[in-house]
């Protein structure tokens, strides 16, 4: 083909000069194109929280309804987190060699579908056997979605926007728990599980039409080696261990707490509905402000002094739950969704800092012991509810709280110490 004429003189002989068309630039708040990137990830990552603790504001009327125990109905949600971070690591090494987009497009097509057979389960069985295909499916979209935003994003704009999407996990949690909960007042348990999935329906449409393709991604060979060794090196990293086990941690808090709470809400001497219990989760609202003011804190008060104030917001909400009040509990659990998704939106966003290469084996390691969190959080608060009730709970929590609180201290320590040696080598 020959070049396009540019207006200057054609020499014959001569060599014709190069004029590559101008290099994309990535999105940026105040532009078309990051408003819809930030709007489809807010839908996928509503119908993704929505999607995988779909059952856990059920879990009593599961419960009653199977004829199980807490800690037997427990394995719904735990079920689907356990799947997703077995599956997040493979699936985002995929998401390498054929795209972010098109591997959020499939998880999203086949969770969804997974969605709208769940509530025809047969028995307890089968409906553990739906929600690990499900988790397993959704395991394609958050590590994926990272990396497509720390590609697509001006740095800069990073924190804002996964903030963004932490903020549409939120409120998915929040919506589809309290859709589940008042269409199972009138429906039963299997209604609320439809009108979750048809929801969900919903957000991947939009999610499906707003996505903006991807301009930055460079497909990369799919090399079980190579993925070794991009993941060993993720591992060896100091920093990326670190905010592995926050997420972790934090992630065991908000799963104990948040499996527990409708069974002791049910019980006396609160006794309350399903439908009521569906709308405690509009707690989740708080951590929609709380992960989209992640980037202001760590402005403010730099990365670790941000983590401190989210876990001592946590602890404070987890003591404040003990008492026997209801106003006292929802203000608990106030304290406990803000500083948890705060935290986890400061610690998500760091991982995708710190990674230099490999950004969504780094982001797939850190949702996979989000999720192992979430899954032992779900398990382990419900074991120990039903063996010594909400206090039982709470301190199961507490010593995650404590566990990310010696996490960050020693990252002080470590960074002081880095600095002190690279001062004395000058």
């Amino acid at each position: 083909m020959p070049p396009a004429h540019t207006g200057a003189p054609v020499i014959p002989g001569a060599s014709t000069p190069s004029f590559p068309a101008s290099a994309p630039e990535a999105h940026e708040p105040g532009r078309p194109g990051y408003r819809r990137l930030s709007l489809a990830l807010f839908a996928a990552g509503l119908a993704t929280f929505a999607l995988l603790y779909s059952t856990q504001a059920l879990l009593p009327a599961i419960s009653d309804g199977f004829g199980v125990t807490a800690g037997q109905a427990s394995w719904t949600v735990s079920a689907a987190t356990g799947a997703l971070a077995l599956f997040v690591l493979p699936l985002s090494a995929l998401s390498e060699r054929f795209g972010r987009t098109r591997m959020m497009t499939c998880s999203m097509v086949i969770a969804v579908g997974v969605g709208l057979l769940v509530p025809f389960a047969p028995n307890l069985e089968w409906l553990i056997a739906l929600r690990a295909v499900q988790g397993a499916a959704i395991a394609g979209i958050p590590a994926s979605a990272m990396a497509y935003l720390a590609e697509e994003v001006k740095p800069k704009a990073l924190v804002a926007a996964i903030g963004l999407f932490v903020a549409g996990n939120s409120i998915g949690g929040m919506s589809g728990r309290l859709v589940t909960g008042w269409a199972a007042q009138v429906w039963g348990w299997r209604g609320g599980l439809l009108a979750v999935g048809l929801m969900s329906l919903a957000c991947a449409a939009a999610f499906l039409v707003l996505l903006p393709r991807a301009r930055f991604f460079r497909p990369a060979s799919l090399n079980p080696r190579a993925v070794g060794r991009t993941v060993s090196g993720h591992l060896r990293d100091p920093l990326l261990l670190r905010l592995y086990g926050i997420g972790a941690l934090f992630m065991t808090v908000f799963g104990a707490v948040y499996t527990v709470i409708g069974y002791r809400l049910v019980d006396e001497p609160f006794s309350l509905g399903q439908g009521l219990i569906g709308s405690i989760f509009l707690i989740y609202l708080v951590g929609t402000v709380s992960s989209a003011a992640a980037g202001q804190l760590v402005a403010r008060l730099g990365r670790r002094g941000a983590l401190y104030l989210a876990v001592t917001t946590t602890a404070a909400g987890l003591f404040l739950s003990l008492a026997e009040s209801l106003t006292a509990i929802l203000l608990g659990l106030i304290l406990i969704t803000a500083g948890f998704f705060a935290g986890h939106a400061v610690a998500s966003a760091a991982v995708s800092r710190t990674a230099k290469t490999g950004r969504a084996q780094a982001s797939a390691l850190y949702q996979s012991a989000y999720y192992v969190g979430s899954s032992a959080g779900g398990t382990l608060g419900a074991l120990a509810y039903h063996s010594a009730g909400w206090a039982a709970t709470v301190t199961l929590a507490l010593l995650a709280v404590a566990g990310v609180v010696t996490i960050t201290l020693y990252g002080s320590h470590a960074a002081r110490t880095a600095r002190i040696a690279a001062l004395a080598a000058r």
